[in-house]
């Protein structure tokens, strides 16, 4: 049985898991990264630094980073103790507390290193991909707890033709949100003006800012079709729409969500105003579909023809 406390304390890691995230993408966003100098943990030197938007938008992002770090420590601390207990009880939780850790410390290093010593764009691609885990692994414990917050959770059957499929699909999905945190890092969004064509071009020239925008448009469009054959699959295999076929669901909605939203930001991008809006919105939409295939993907290695575990 799950404690409403430890589901609090797994709810707001999750919460400030997200802040970190978005709060990275914000950064980016908005020419940030310096507003501290080449000082960490400290901000030019200080503990409070001089008042100006950049410091401030960095600084708040690392405070949250620390206190959210923190967050993940306890709860993971706090498994642990149980999982001394009852190992097989909270072995899942476990795997996903210390994953939580485990990705919050490498991308806390990594935002450290780019600080000290400027990186190059692909690797600071994988700062926004390593937070990503993060929030995944937050958002599964979650899920887990309200899962089993009465018992061990429902076991049910699922066909052994949806793990691959999911697993590949989660793994092309990462590709697709690399390349999205690339075109960021790269100050490649101008490269294609307007939507669904490319500076009025179906097929642009590609090269540049325009080809690195014009394969991430195809490959979100890839995403989308496969994400749709994977809805699809699970519909014919589960019987009377059991199983995973409502997260399958969920998935497809939120992937065309997120291509009509990289739309959206395409048709903000002269408005500094509301390109900061639709680019914070890509981000989150894109980090709640990645959850939901990370929960899909769990689901569907653990419960393979009915198992359990």
């Amino acid at each position: 049985m799950v404690t409403s406390r430890f589901r609090t304390l797994a709810i707001a890691a999750c919460i400030g898991m997200l802040l970190v995230l978005l709060g990275g993408a914000l950064v980016t966003n908005t020419d940030s990264g310096r507003g501290c100098g080449d000082d960490w943990p400290l901000c030019h030197g200080k503990f409070i630094p001089a008042y100006t938007i950049e410091s401030m938008i960095e600084y708040s992002h690392r405070l949250v980073t620390g206190f959210e770090g923190l967050l993940v420590l306890a709860t993971a601390v706090f498994i642990y103790k149980k999982f001394r207990k009852d190992r097989q009880a909270y072995k899942e939780p476990l795997f996903y507390a210390g994953g939580a850790l485990l990705f919050t410390i490498v991308q806390a290093l990594m935002g450290a290193a780019a600080v000290m010593w400027p990186q190059s764009p692909p690797v600071m691609a994988i700062h926004f991909g390593i937070s990503l885990l993060a929030f995944a692994a937050t958002l599964l414990l979650v899920i887990w707890t309200f899962r089993a917050k009465d018992g061990p959770p429902a076991v049910f059957q699922v066909s052994r033709s949806i793990f691959p499929r999911v697993l590949l699909t989660s793994i092309y999905s990462y590709v697709v949100v690399y390349l999205g945190a690339f075109i960021r890092h790269t100050d490649s969004g101008g490269g294609c003006l307007g939507w669904p064509l490319c500076n009025g071009e179906v097929v642009p020239e590609i090269s540049g800012a325009t080809g690195i925008v014009f394969i991430h448009r195809v490959a979100a469009l890839l995403l989308g079709i496969s994400i749709a054959g994977l809805f699809f699959h699970i519909r014919k295999v589960s019987p009377k729409g059991e199983g995973l076929t409502k997260p399958a669901a969920w998935a497809l909605v939120l992937v065309v969500t997120q291509i009509f939203s990289g739309a959206w930001l395409t048709l903000t991008i002269t408005n500094n105003d509301w390109f900061l809006f639709t680019n914070l919105l890509h981000n989150l939409i894109v980090t709640g579909l990645f959850g939901l295939l990370m929960d899909m993907l769990v689901r569907s290695w653990r419960l393979r023809d009915g198992r359990g575990s």
